[in-house]
């Protein structure tokens, strides 16, 4: 019998804002076949939209439209049918009615996630402005998630180069401050921690926590909050057994390339944290929101209006977003099953011992993206 690790995972995908890259983004990703090698994928949205897109971009792709998702057919782009009206699509330009249909294949694709229609969800970029409305009152995909979901929303950037988490994200700047409290930071950073070991499987995870203030608030004479109130919530990690330090000033730390010597790194805030992230891999990280009981990312660029159109937008954030759901979602799997053998241990078989443990990115070979 084939364990239920091996099986092809269920991407489920959120189209985002039809008038910007999304469509093309996500047709480029599953162009070429050897991504189904690893998962089948189901787009929440319409044929229609997605065919208009096709024939504007020349792309070669088969569009397999389904009603249920028992339709869902292997080795193909599967596009669940959520609308049957016409959509006037005008790429490059905000509107507020493609939000609307954003916000509409997003839910769609979290209540399908939620009731387990599909294994990880993928979200194509929003206009966060053209979204808002008394329906969906949030600033972003995180916030809805946790709401819906539950658990401990935390935003992370990740790449090769370094994983970046958020004790704050999209939050004005004048704000923040009033947001950093010591619970905070612990929560955020137990987070951080819990996810690297069941989702990266990082079993003694080292964690950098950044400062707020300049040079680290400089002992207190610019500003109390490092000293008052980071420091003894990386203290109360530190007195658990964590492998937790800082807080660090925040230039000195990425200009003197320190951040290598750490499995993840604790922002204060989004900018803190996402400007060395996306100058070090913009383009190739990935969006994951951990600390919540499913698994979601998306890509690191936003709508791309001035790209729309153009067949030039590049797909491979998009593409290390799917792999990455991918395997987070096998490395839970995984730690579930050694949880379950901790807990009622047997007697090994033949069938334990078969399988690979190379990732999707690796199985794929060089060839699929240089990125990888």
């Amino acid at each position: 019998m084939q364990k239920k690790k091996d099986l092809k995972v269920k991407v489920g995908i959120s189209v985002g804002d039809l008038n910007g890259i999304g469509p093309e983004v996500i047709l480029k990703t599953f162009s070429d076949p050897r991504i189904y090698e690893f998962c089948t994928p189901v787009v929440f949205g319409s044929t229609k939209v997605l065919s208009y897109y096709r024939k504007a971009l020349g792309l070669k792709i088969d569009i397999f439209g389904i009603t249920k998702f028992f339709q869902m057919a292997p080795g193909r782009l599967n596009v669940l049918n959520i609308w049957k009206e016409v959509i006037n699509i005008q790429m490059g330009k905000p509107d507020p009615v493609i939000g609307k249909y954003a916000v509409d294949s997003f839910k769609r694709a979290v209540n399908a996630l939620k009731e387990g229609h599909i294994d990880v969800l993928v979200t194509a970029p929003i206009n966060k402005a053209t979204v808002q409305s008394e329906d969906f009152d949030f600033p972003g995909h995180t916030d809805y998630l946790a709401q819906v979901l539950g658990g401990e929303a935390l935003m992370m950037m990740i790449s090769d180069e370094m994983k970046v988490a958020l004790v704050t994200d999209h939050l004005p700047l004048r704000l923040v401050n009033t947001q950093i409290t010591e619970d905070r930071i612990y929560r955020k950073a137990r987070t951080l921690i819990e996810s690297l070991k069941k989702d990266f499987h990082i079993e003694k995870p080292k964690i950098a926590v950044l400062g707020l203030n300049p040079h680290a608030g400089d002992r207190g004479l610019l500003g109390r909050e490092d000293t008052d109130i980071i420091l003894p919530a990386v203290n109360r990690l530190q007195e658990e057994g964590e492998y937790v330090f800082g807080p660090y000033a925040a230039d000195g730390f990425f200009g003197s390339g320190a951040y290598s010597e750490f499995d993840g790194i604790l922002a204060m805030y989004h900018d803190q944290g996402l400007i060395p992230f996306k100058m070090s891999s913009f383009g190739k990280g990935v969006n994951f929101t951990a600390g919540l009981p499913k698994i979601r990312t998306s890509p690191d660029h936003g709508t791309a209006y001035e790209l729309t159109g153009k067949g030039i937008a590049d797909e491979s954030s998009f593409r290390q977003a799917v792999y990455a759901a991918i395997d987070i979602f096998k490395r839970r799997q995984e730690s579930e099953q050694w949880e379950a053998e901790r807990s009622h241990p047997s007697e090994p078989t033949a069938e334990d011992s078969v399988g690979s443990d190379s990732s999707p990115e690796e199985e794929a070979g060089e060839n699929l993206s240089n990125d990888f």
